[in-house]
């Protein structure tokens, strides 16, 4: 197999794993790709970023401090072009950044490193076929295997030393098909009798997530929900923030959402488990949404953790609670803080919390005491967090931080003065070769006269004498904030060296700006969040230097519906549209989605209730694509069950069958992200070609 250097040289494409369909003509004629896949990085002037160095470039991530604040453990993934995949190893620096050590060096990945003690270092590998945590010396010994779990071990968190492990672990919770049908063992199906039977990019069988308890001294592993069917971490994306374990090691704090609506409900709750008795109580029953992220003050009294109020909304704002151990009560301390709470950490005291969340655009670190009193301490264009951190002598705070046109690396700052230093810089090499292009952040006026931020990236070598064409980009989620961070699929730096002057535009319906503008979107998809899209193309259409006929609109998943919506309500302004795994038609998709809280909220209720039905019609774009005139270009994921692929071969039909140019790059293996290096930059060549043939 290629070394992880090697495999980065690429020499040319191995295996197309993706269905790439476009509009058939009467003649076909071979095209051979154009896409330039060499690296040499030694001899060549600057160049444009392309999608081959964004699949190049190396992602720090996951990162630990030790006890003593001198180093800090991450994880670096290589892509490799050639396999198709990612490879990751485990890299030591020390927090000065002055010197660095490679301490694994594997096909096989590590992630969740964490210290137990100041010279042992916990992880998880699979190197020996299942995950399993691995202890080794610190920063130079052999890993020695330390679990043995049939399923594998997920993630983990450690207290205490030798101290205590407690990791999350599937279990076989129902009975299989095939252990009801012993003979029939060639048989590949499912069976369900009600829901929830998928989430994400699974379907939902015999196995669920539980949580185990054991120390590192030896012993079985105990197994904290046994006889349970509810699951914890919760999928699809929760993790080992989602439980933690008492200083003392005498308590467990977990998340679960143990209801038996599932698919409609919101309401996960902290359960607290007793180690020595194997009790378990519930502290947040009555609290009917999301509670999750339990995290012990280091002093063992609290216990933080975040929550949203109102049921059956994901997007509700996220608050920072305390539950006090002595006496039960749970008070709110994030109440004058009107943004989501996305990280926190305890300070050494137990008397306050440093918290990463968004602020007009960007995201930042703030500081947030147990009165409520708070303060932004970070300032710049970036977006902060992915492992926010604190040395015990309270001094030093860790974080990642990117922007744009940076990806991800470790940074400290001294609390004292506010000094950042940067500690990784694993892509100065690739990057110091790259063109840079110029981000500006604009204020738009939306039709009701209320203040629209946007991003702006310029192309490499921007000359406001040329025209250039412009896409305005629709974000997705809806509930998700454009900010400066360094994306691996909707790369604005990207897109803008590809000489497109890129308009992001935090609509209505984006955290970030208060929860009153975030809630707008929901009852209104079609309305003033599309119209703020309208609002900003609009103005900044009138600057001089965009190209009138060669402006786009593109985004994925609710930005896809965008594009989708826009399509039909445009009045001409675009030449062509990109809807990734976008929502075509509300009510198809009601039926086949997962969570069904979501469309709940978000229209008002199910669709077959006269109540809800006109909202469902009156902001679906399938109702609308007698007034599609543009070309537009379609990708989905087979895998996606949130917005199934369905979806997008809907709309995909709409257009041909009316005549207007479509593309369509289906994915089998791909769920609602693209992630596979090949299939990327194969997606990238059709795009490109697709919006240099309508707009330039």
């Amino acid at each position: 197999m290629l070394n992880k250097i090697s495999a980065i040289i690429l020499t040319g494409l191995l295996l197309m794993i993706m269905s790439c369909s476009e509009e058939k003509t009467q003649e076909t004629t071979a095209v051979k790709s154009d896409i330039d896949f060499s690296l040499n990085q030694t001899n060549f002037e600057t160049r444009d970023f392309s999608a081959t160095d964004l699949y190049t470039t190396k992602r720090v991530s996951d990162f630990t401090l030790s006890p003593d604040g001198q180093w800090l453990v991450y994880r670096l993934s290589t892509p490799s072009i050639a396999d198709n995949k990612l490879y990751s190893d485990l890299f030591a620096v020390k927090i000065d950044g002055s010197e660095k050590i490679q301490l694994t060096n594997n096909t096989a990945p590590e992630f969740n490193a964490r210290f137990i003690s100041d010279n042992k270092l916990a992880f998880i590998t699979t190197v020996d076929g299942s995950p399993q945590i691995y202890i080794m010396d610190f920063p130079k010994g052999t890993p020695k295997k330390f679990t043995n779990v049939e399923n594998g071990v997920s993630n983990f968190v450690h207290a205490g030393v030798p101290g205590t492990f407690v990791f999350a672990s599937e279990i076989k919770a129902y009975e299989s098909l095939k252990d009801q049908y012993p003979k029939f063992d060639k048989a590949n199906m499912h069976f369900y009798d009600d829901l929830h039977i998928r989430h994400w990019d699974e379907w939902n069988d015999e196995m669920v997530s539980h949580i185990f308890v054991a120390p590192v001294e030896g012993g079985e592993p105990k197994d904290i929900m046994e006889g349970e069917k509810y699951e914890s971490p919760l999928k699809p994306f929760g993790g080992a923030e989602e439980y933690d374990i008492s200083p003392d090691e005498k308590e467990i704090a977990y998340t679960s959402k143990k209801v038996s609506d599932y698919p409609w409900s919101t309401n996960s709750d902290i359960y607290l488990y007793d180690i020595e008795n194997g009790t378990t109580k519930n502290i947040t029953e009555g609290m009917l949404g999301y509670d999750k992220n339990p995290k012990y003050s280091p002093d063992g009294n609290l216990i933080a953790f975040v929550s949203q109020e109102r049921p059956g909304f994901e997007s509700d704002r996220i608050r920072l609670m305390v539950y006090n151990r002595l006496d039960g009560i749970i008070t709110e301390i994030s109440k004058t803080l009107d943004q989501w709470v996305e990280e926190f950490v305890w300070t050494p005291d137990s008397k306050s919390f440093y918290l990463v969340a968004g602020n007009q655009g960007t995201v930042q670190i703030f500081h947030l005491d147990l009165e409520g009193n708070w303060k932004i301490v970070t300032e710049g264009i970036h977006k902060i967090g992915s492992g926010l951190n604190i040395t015990n002598d309270g001094k030093t705070l860790v974080f990642g931080k990117q922007s744009f046109t940076e990806p991800l690396d470790i940074y400290s700052m001294d609390i004292e003065s506010g000094n950042m230093n940067q500690i990784t810089d694993e892509n100065k090499k690739l990057y110091e070769k790259i063109n840079k292009v110029k981000v500006e952040e604009r204020w738009f006026t939306a039709n009701d006269g209320k203040k629209i931020h946007s991003w702006i990236i310029y192309p490499p070598n921007f000359d406001p004498n040329k025209k250039y064409p412009v896409v305005t980009y629709c974000q997705g989620g809806p509930q998700s904030m454009i900010s400066p961070n360094f994306h691996y699929r909707w790369n604005q730096f990207l897109f803008a060296s590809q000489g497109y002057i890129m308009l992001a535009a935090n609509r209505r319906g984006v955290p970030g700006f208060g929860q009153a503008w975030n809630d707008s979107i929901s009852l209104d998809w079609g309305g003033m969040p599309m119209n703020d899209l309208l609002a900003a193309t609009d103005q900044f259409s009138q600057e001089p230097f965009v190209k009138l006929d060669g402006r786009a609109a593109m985004g994925a998943s609710a930005g896809g519906y965008a594009a989708f919506w826009l399509a039909g309500h445009h009045n001409k302004r675009f030449s062509a549209f990109v809807s990734h795994c976008g929502v075509f038609n509300l009510i198809s998709k009601y039926g086949a989605t997962e969570e069904l809280f979501f469309p709940n909220w978000e229209f008002g209720g199910p669709y077959w209730d006269t109540k809800h039905r006109a909202q469902f019609e009156k902001f679906s774009p399938h109702n609308y694509v007698k007034n599609w005139d543009s070309p537009i270009f379609i990708s989905t994921g087979m895998k996606d069950f949130r917005v199934p692929y369905t979806q997008s071969l809907e709309a995909f039909t709409a257009a041909r069958a009316q005549g207007i140019p479509a593309e369509i790059c289906i994915f089998p293996d791909e769920n609602h992200f693209i992630g596979k290096p090949q299939e990327f930059i194969i997606w990238s060549d059709k795009l490109f070609k697709f919006l240099d043939k309508n707009l330039k």
